[in-house]
């Protein structure tokens, strides 16, 4: 019976270190995406079950960008994305992501400037990672839930959900609605690769989804010399602060709203402009936080819409 309770005891000590060991393996996995790359953006539409469907053209391009960790804590991981343009001279805050461990709470795109709180049971969540993506101006743009695996030296995560259309499609397309995304994450021996397969789907209140086209794409990020983002490390120095503020106030905005939904435009504004406008004003004229936190909420306040 004693051997018995030890073999137990023994396999339950070395199920909790594996378990420990795997969450190590996956915050470290998370955090070596951040850094200093060199971005390759390519995507191509490959199939529509719709026969007289236009394919539109492939889209390439390709950037610096610097991947900085501005969050490190053991169930959440923050790496704010910079945009790297005119050598080093100029800086345009990108996307952000939060990845958040066993979180129960998401933003799930539905369609139009609408996203809608989610709870999530524990056990559908269990072992797993939650990808929040953030636009420019830390507005929403799709969470998404995953397990990493690490197995042949390989370590990956997959995952599956609903954004609004990309930025290069945005202003440019009203044929659908809902980017429905399987994306697949993995580590690379240069850097990381961001691998999708992506459905173009239309979807209209009372009806079933429709897809008008599916895409691949892939964002490679490779490597490359830190010596040239001098300058953009300079640059967050002086706006994190700011944006700091932003992250919170919208914390707020998120936490106490069961459906956030947001104007396109207002007085003819789009929302990261009125961002990036007062967010070189508080640094020029070097704003408190509490001052950062007031304009922050009635930027957000004029566009969010109640009801």
């Amino acid at each position: 019976m004693k051997k018995i309770q030890l073999l137990a005891t023994l396999l339950l000590l070395g199920s909790f270190a594996f378990a420990q060991n795997k969450f190590e393996q996956d915050r470290n996995a998370i955090k070596s995406l951040a850094g200093f790359y060199k971005v390759t953006f390519n995507y191509a539409e490959t199939f529509s079950p719709n026969d007289d469907y236009k394919f539109h053209d492939r889209h390439r391009s390709s950037a610096k960008e610097i991947a900085i960790l501005v969050e490190d804590s053991p169930k959440k991981i923050v790496i704010q994305h910079l945009l790297v343009m005119r050598g080093d001279s100029m800086i345009i805050k990108h996307w952000r992501e939060d990845w958040t461990y066993e979180d129960t709470k998401i933003l799930a795109f539905d369609k139009e400037d609408t996203w809608k709180n989610v709870t999530l049971k524990p056990e559908e969540v269990k072992g797993k990672w939650t990808q929040k993506v953030f636009q420019v101006d830390d507005s929403p743009r799709y969470q998404a839930i995953g397990s990493w695996v690490h197995v042949d030296g390989r370590s990956q995560w997959l995952s599956y959900s609903d954004s609004p259309l990309p930025r290069r499609e945005h202003t440019e397309r009203n044929d659908y609605n809902v980017l429905n995304r399987r994306n697949f994450v993995y580590l690379t021996p240069t850097g990381w690769m961001f691998e999708q397969d992506n459905k173009k789907m239309v979807r209209t209140p009372g009806e079933k989804d429709k897809m008008i086209a599916q895409e691949k794409g892939l964002e490679e990020f490779v490597k490359t010399d830190p010596k040239s983002f001098a300058y953009s490390q300079e640059w967050w120095k002086k706006n994190e602060s700011f944006w700091k503020d932003a992250r919170d106030i919208w914390d707020n905005v998120f936490a106490s709203n069961a459906t956030v939904k947001l104007a396109p435009k207002v007085d003819n504004k789009l929302l990261y402009e009125r961002f990036f406008a007062t967010s070189a004003q508080s640094v020029k004229e070097k704003w408190s936080s509490a001052k950062n936190k007031e304009e922050i909420s009635k930027i957000i306040n004029a566009y969010l819409i109640k009801g």
